[in-house]
């Protein structure tokens, strides 16, 4: 039963160290992006173009209306 306490006190203690190293790399900028903003300008312009040519296109899905259309009785 010791062992379980002793490994559960080694996992909490790496656990610490991890997050603090992570705290630690936030802090210091190691996650900052400077490249991304940089390029996106470049290609903005290619995602404008292919939502503009996505609702261009039309569907060939016929819309009908229930107030306008016909009722067909069923018998």
């Amino acid at each position: 039963m010791t062992i379980i306490y002793m490994l559960l006190a080694i996992s909490v203690f790496v656990a610490l160290i991890f997050f603090v190293l992570f705290l630690y790399s936030v802090k210091n900028g190691q996650y900052d992006d400077t490249y991304t903003p940089s390029v996106r300008m470049l290609f903005e312009d290619e995602l404008i173009k292919e939502g503009a040519s996505e609702k261009n296109k039309t569907s060939t899905k016929k819309v009908t209306n229930p107030e306008t259309e016909p009722v067909i009785a069923q018998e």
